[in-house]
């Protein structure tokens, strides 16, 4: 896990960390403490798992009271980019072991009793914390010496051998909304602030259409309504959207820090998964949260593995993964492709399998959705790849030998049904053509993973028979001829015909797409990363020799970083070297040189193939290839890895900092380095 010591600098503060439940919502924010996105907040539920998220509880506004002097707890951004109050040079350090924790100091106090004629260093532990099986979002503070740097939670302040100050009183203000996590929030006459007190719980419901709030606390709770106003936003002004927002503040609640450490729970009322517990017994009730996930923590295999649960959610009726945090929910090309590592290569069969058996319940005319959208239930089939990764995915999980007969049967079928509909032709003119090659593409619609567009405009139209996925099809072939024999004749004419097609005369390597637009015989020889997965990333290599040994080596010298691959070689004329600006900016440089981390797993697999396979190698590859990203996981989404980077060093990571398919491919790539000769 991430640890910070201070003083913390700047690049740092902003670096952000996640908290995820097990139904699509998550509490985020900054090492730094203040909102930098819109997406920032303490309780971010999922009304209809994984999707449907509302923010209900931005963040707080926490201070001290000591002989008369405020220490501020917490920081808020507000316009024009001012943080208030600056508590930075506080900071004394912070962790993600085992949630994110912060230690702030206070200052020095006359000490009393022993002790009084000593100064005493104070601090406070402020520590986050979401239960990932109820979706409670769980806030702590505890007063402790200067010398005391722990920050385990035990309900007295009885952990240092010096007396503490007296008289330490912690205010709390929740900051309040009620929006789609997608919107902002603005001060407006509708906003309910009525608060319903029962014992140590306070209930507020904002807007009658959103899940009421519920805070359980050990402190007492002061109605004092009021709006906090002009908030800003700098990351989304750095990407070009609306940035600021006001939010609603209903009381204060105040503890006594000096006797006993402090307790907030946070909850959405009405989602099917929080769990009722006595208002009087909200301390007992955190205790035993903390128990629950500390021991559910600590039973992860590594640091990454206890990442990728965050990506495992529920979905009515089964399971499915969040391609990634902070926007998205789950997409059928992100989901086979992560679950490749987050799953099959972690053991995590079941899941994997209850995965598996409910996509294919989504099957039409052979191809699986590309998207379930955030609100209404029809999904998006507008992606080429999607069935096909879901083949190679059904691929690694019988390899495990862990499906009953039925859920084989089950899966195989489905396989079947996706190759027989793209043999016979589907949505978009996808379709088997003449030489056994898959076709796919009509003018404005994307349909391959490199599928930005603005618009109308899509960036990277790709129409025709894109390598990587005659790479996916000629996978797919050959892993249904395993059980039907059908497919074994197809599968032997597209890889002849690939090998004729594909290989460009002038470096060896492979075109990027040919039959440009449906015309026969033309070809687009950009240099982009989707020819490595000829080589690697797929259970069959497409291509050996002279020409596996091109492809690896063009792409190594054209688009390898340490933070994965770039889209497009630098000296294209569309390469874009940066990934910034406004939404038309940004989609237009996406996939025009952007770095994908995520592709470093195929590369690697493809390098190992034409070197050796042996131990050596696997040495050689894990210092040059995934040593460099290692950094990463300290840096933008901590314990995690981005969704992409810029093309051009220092390759600022950007995109979503938490994103699934980057640290799945990162598990699977462990695993194929870690295996035994």
């Amino acid at each position: 896990m991430t640890t910070i010591a201070g003083p913390i600098d700047s690049e740092h503060l902003r670096d952000e960390w996640l908290e995820a439940d097990g139904f699509g919502g998550f509490a985020s924010g900054t090492v730094g403490m203040p909102r930098t996105r819109r997406y920032h907040a303490l309780l971010l539920a999922a009304t209809r798992p994984p999707a449907g998220r509302v923010v209900l509880v931005n963040g707080i506004e926490a201070w001290v009271d000591v002989n008369g002097e405020r220490y501020a707890l917490t920081t808020q951004c507000y316009v024009p980019d001012l943080n208030v109050p600056d508590i930075a040079d506080r900071l004394l350090g912070f962790t993600t072991e085992p949630w994110p924790t912060w230690r702030i100091a206070l200052g020095a106090f006359a000490g009393t009793g022993a002790d009084m004629n000593a100064e005493i260093s104070a601090e406070v532990s402020a520590e986050v914390f979401v239960a990932k099986a109820t979706g409670e979002t769980v806030l702590r503070w505890r007063l402790q010496c200067g010398a005391s740097a722990g920050s385990a939670m035990n309900g007295t302040n009885n952990g240092s051998n010096r007396e503490l100050p007296r008289g330490v009183t912690l205010h709390v203000r929740p900051l309040l909304s009620g929006r789609d996590y997608h919107a902002l929030h603005h001060e407006n006459g509708a906003f309910d602030f009525t608060a319903e007190i029962d014992g140590a719980c306070v209930r507020w419901r904002p807007y009658g259409d959103l899940p009421a709030i519920r805070a359980a606390s050990n402190g007492s709770y002061a109605h004092e309504p009021d709006w906090y106003r002009n908030f800003c936003y700098p990351v989304e002004r750095e990407r070009g959207l609306e940035f600021t927002e006001d939010l609603a503040t209903p009381g204060i609640f105040s503890f006594d820090l000096s006797a006993c450490d402090a307790v907030m729970i946070l909850s959405a009322e009405g989602v099917p998964r929080a769990q009722a517990f006595s208002p009087s017994d909200a301390f007992a009730h955190a205790q035993q949260l903390d128990y629950v996930e500390r021991t559910r923590r600590a039973a992860f295999a590594s640091r990454l593995h206890r990442s990728a649960d965050a990506y495992v959610v529920a979905r009515e009726g089964g399971r499915t993964i969040v391609a990634g945090f902070p926007w998205f929910t789950d997409w059928g090309r992100d989901t086979f492709i992560a679950m490749r590592g987050l799953l099959i290569a972690c053991g995590r069969y079941d899941e994997a399998q209850a995965i598996l058996l409910q996509w294919s319940a989504t099957l039409s005319e052979g191809m699986l959705p590309n998207r379930f959208p955030d609100y209404g239930d029809t999904p998006e089939y507008n992606s080429v790849d999607a069935s096909l990764w879901f083949v190679v995915a059904v691929h690694d999980y019988l390899a495990v030998q862990h499906a009953p007969d039925a859920t084989r049967r089950c899966l195989q079928q489905a396989v079947d049904e996706i190759l027989a509909g793209y043999t016979r032709g589907t949505r978009f003119a996808i379709g088997a053509d003449h030489d056994g090659l898959l076709r796919a593409g009509v003018p404005g619609v994307q349909l391959t993973w490199m599928d930005a567009k603005i618009g109308d405009w899509v960036v990277t139209p790709r129409i025709g028979k894109p390598v990587e996925i005659q790479a996916l099809w000629i996978n797919a072939l050959r892993i249904a001829s395993n059980w039907n024999a059908q497919w074994q004749a197809p599968a032997r004419r597209a890889a002849r015909a690939f090998v004729e097609r594909f290989i460009d005369p002038a470096s060896g390597a492979l075109f990027d797409v040919i039959d440009v637009d449906h015309v026969s015989g033309t070809f687009d020889r950009a240099i982009r990363p989707n020819q490595i997965f000829a080589v690697g990333g797929l259970p069959y290599q497409i291509v050996d020799g002279s020409t596996a040994r091109a492809v690896v080596e063009q792409v190594r010298v054209h688009l390898l970083t340490p933070m994965g691959l770039r889209t497009l070689a630098p000296s294209d004329p569309a390469y874009r070297p940066h990934y910034a600006g406004g939404p038309r900016e940004r989609d237009g440089a996406y996939h025009q040189g952007t770095v994908w981390p995520w592709l470093l797993g195929p590369f690697v697999e493809a390098w190992l193939r034409v070197e050796a396979p042996d131990a050596a190698a696997r040495a050689a590859a894990c210092e040059r290839f995934i040593a460099p990203l290692a950094a990463h996981l300290d840096r933008a989404g901590l314990d995690h890895i981005s969704e992409i980077a810029d093309a051009n060093a220092p390759h600022r990571p950007a995109g979503a900092p938490f994103q699934a398919w980057s640290l799945g491919e990162r598990l699977r790539i462990d695993a194929l380095l870690a295996a035994r000769d």
